[in-house]
This record gives structure tokens, sequence and C-alpha cells, in this order.
């Protein structure tokens, strides 16, 4: 056992450890895997990611990333092809790539809609960026010269969009994510936990979308850990909801390398 790990072992970790081929490991990417940064699209994973995912894979019974994200955008930011046996489960769970395999479904009709209207939306607000994920469009003001007041202000009108086409409104840190309704990381977390059969789960999670992720894992019924990833702008709601608070995608990776530790012994 890691000294690191004694301080902070939980009911759930020791189930984890106990029956590791009955454990699922759900990681978020961004802010967990992957710090975050002002262009999305130049996130990247942490360093150490790809081995230490690599290294706990082969010790427990299943490794999965649930994301926002493309999941095939997840894997190459993550280089999580790298990870045997990894799943990831992209769009909140709407895509699963798994053996190099992407399985998707059709694009939500109200999406073309969304495109052509989100730029007279944003017109005049300086800094603020479209994403286009393909399966939904999110709208970022990190990089805006008040952030806050500009998303405060694109709420409302994102909302009437959200509506008139049918999709839902994904909060998050400085982003509004236009996504399909009727799924997201709690639903998507317990299909995977029955599918696996799991007997006991972690997952780590950084943002508001994560929130629905932890309520899954204490709704399960199974020994269960959440961990926070913890950041300067999102902290007191989810580190509130979490067993573990750690600090940031390094912390995150400590963690994993320390169960990973654990499991191999000394």
């Amino acid at each position: 056992m890691t000294k690191g790990l004694e301080k902070i072992l939980t009911d759930g970790l020791k189930a984890i450890l106990a029956d590791p081929a009955g454990a699922v490991i759900g990681v978020d990417f961004d802010g967990t895997l992957a710090p975050i940064v002002p262009d999305p699209e130049s996130a990247r994973i942490h360093p150490a990611g790809p081995g230490v995912l690599a290294r706990l894979g082969d010790l427990v019974g299943s490794l999965v990333v649930i994301t926002g994200r493309p999941a095939a955008t997840a894997v190459e930011y993550g280089s999580l092809d790298r990870v045997p046996g990894l799943v990831v489960l992209g769009h909140y769970g709407l895509e699963r790539w798994e053996a190099g395999r992407l399985t998707t479904p059709p694009v939500h009709p109200g999406l073309a809609y969304v495109r052509a209207e989100l730029p007279r939306l944003i017109a005049g607000l300086d800094g603020v960026r479209i994403e286009d994920k393909d399966r939904s469009v999110a709208v970022h003001t990190r990089q805006a010269p008040e952030p806050q007041a500009a998303i405060d202000a694109l709420r409302a009108p994102i909302g009437v969009l959200a509506a008139e086409t049918g999709l839902a409104v994904e909060p998050g840190k400085f982003v509004l994510e236009l996504r399909p309704p009727g799924v997201d990381k709690g639903g998507t977390l317990t299909a995977f936990l029955r599918e696996r059969s799991a007997r006991s789960v972690l997952f780590a999670g950084d943002d508001l979308g994560d929130v629905a992720a932890f309520a899954a894992v204490r709704a399960s019924g199974l020994p269960g850990v959440t961990v926070f990833s913890g950041s300067a702008e999102v902290g007191a709601e989810l580190g509130a909801e979490a067993d573990i608070v750690v600090d940031g995608p390094a912390g995150v990776i400590e963690l994993l390398d320390s169960i990973a530790d654990a499991l191999t012994g000394p």
C-alpha cells in the first residue's frame, strides 16, 4: 500500500483493491486527464496519462473515459489507442470507441439550424468562440474580456435556441453546449456498470457535467469512489460532492498510479 493512498483509503477504494477484476474505473477527459486550456483544440492529456492508464487497465476489470468530446477526438488528444481494453464514450455516451472501432448515431437535425444561428448570437462579444463537435456545438467565453458576463448574456438566447431545435443545454466552465437531449454522464455510467457487471466503481471528473456521474456512483448500490479534479474556476459545488479531492489532472494521474502501485504490491 502506498503512503499517499493510505491517507484517503475509503470503503470504495478498499473494495477496488480487494477485487480489482470487478472494478470499473471511469474518468472525464478535459480538466481530469487533460489540463484546461484557453483553446479546446490544443488540449492534450497529462504526459504521464497514457502510461498510467495502460498500467491500470491491465489490473482492473474495466477502464472507461466518458467525455463531452467526440470519442475520436478524445482518443487522438489522449493517445488513448495506446491503452489496451479502454472504452471511450464520447458526446456524453452517444458515441463509443473500443478496440479501434467507432460507433456513432445519426446527427441531430436541429444542429444545422444551430450552426446557422450561433454566429448571429455571439456577434459583438469579443473573444467568444464556437466549437463544432459534429454531434453538438459549444460556445466558449474563456477568452472573452469578461468570461462570466459573456456567459450570463448568452444563457437566455441559447436557451431559446435549444428549445426551438429540441436540443439540450449543457453548462460548464465558461461554456454552454447544445447537444441532443436524453443522455448524460450519469445514465451512461449506469449503463456501463450494468454492461460490465461491476462490483465497485470509481469516477473522476472536474465540471458540472460530472455531477450526474457522481450521483450515478452513489445510486449504483456498489462500493464507490468519486474524485474531484480541482481547479480555481469550479471547486466548491463539485468538490462538496466528491469523496476525494485532488489537484487537477496531475493529481488524478497520481491517484490512479497509486492504485496501480497498491494492486501490484511491493
